[in-house]
Order: structure tokens, then sequence, then C-alpha cells
């Protein structure tokens, strides 16, 4: 239950952040006419174009430690990142239900984990990731403060990848 709650908690800080860039109105430009501002009932949304339609590979990774993913044991080797169509449910208020979707990590054909990755389009990765992101085409993976999670960062196309996997230092777990 405690992993499940961090995990919420983690994709919501996440989201939130993604959420918080959201909210402002796009100013008009020079020459042009203002917009009515949106009712109450409307909200803006991320471009839903920097979320690929359907499965598709993302990369192959190298997971350093033991970890868990979706609560199940993911063993230290190299996986191939399979991004599905499935997206992860229940989706946070103000995030595009698009941009949080599942991931299978794959060894030789056979699925050996999933976990939930949030999509982040590439001019907001600065709010809500921190370090220097991985050049387009290529991942890399590393221990956050703390030691409680590995992030696997994939950079592909100029969208993000972040997926956070528990490494079992997390209190209680």
């Amino acid at each position: 239950m405690k992993r499940v709650i961090l995990a919420a908690m983690l994709a919501a800080s996440v989201a939130g952040s993604v959420a918080a860039q959201q909210q402002p109105a796009p100013q008009p430009q020079a020459g042009t006419p203002a917009q009515p501002a949106a009712t109450s009932g409307q909200t803006e949304r991320a471009t839903p174009a920097a979320a690929p339609e359907g499965a598709m590979t993302l990369g192959t990774v190298r997971i350093t430690r033991k970890v868990t993913a979706d609560g199940k044991p993911l063993a230290p080797g190299h996986y191939q990142v399979r991004l599905t169509a499935e997206e992860a449910k229940p989706v946070v208020a103000g995030q595009d239900e698009k941009l949080s979707r599942w991931v299978e990590f794959t060894q030789r054909g056979q699925v050996k984990g999933r976990e939930v990755v949030s999509i982040v389009p590439g001019a907001e990765i600065g709010q809500v990731a921190d370090g220097r992101p991985p050049r387009p085409g290529s991942s890399k993976v590393e221990l956050l403060k703390g030691n409680d999670y590995l992030r696997v960062w994939i950079n592909r196309g100029g969208t993000h990848y972040l997926i956070h996997l528990p490494t079992g230092a997390v209190a209680g777990l």
C-alpha cells in the first residue's frame, strides 16, 4: 500500500509541475486580435502531439541495481523499453491522459516488468526534471537523491520519457 501511495505522490508531483505550466492562457501576438478568455469549465492542456500514438520501442537501458517495477522485482541488466498504447489510470487532474502511459521492460522478447512513464514535451522538461537531459536518441539511468528511486530518462525525438523505479531504500518497503 505504501508503494502505491509513494508512486501516486511521485506521479502527482510530476503531473503538478506539468499542469502548473499549462495554466496561463497564451498571450496574443502583436497585430492579432485578443481571444476571449476561457470560461471556468474550459482548461488548457499540453499538446497531445507530444505523446505518440500506439506502441513503440523507446530504446535500450542498463538497470544497475535491483529495483521494483509495478510492485514486482526487476533484476539488474539490459532491457529494451517499449511504450505501450495503454494509458495509466487514474489520470492526475490537469494532465493530458495520453501523457501518462505504461512501458514494458523486455529481455529477449519476454516482458520482465512494467511501470508508468510520464511523457514530457521537450519545451517543458526544464520545469519537470533537474539535471541535464540526455541527447535526442539516447537515455540515462541515474540514482536520485536519497537513493530511493532509479530514474530512467529517455529522450526520443525531443520528447522525454521519465520512469521512476523504487530501489527498496524507501522506508517501510
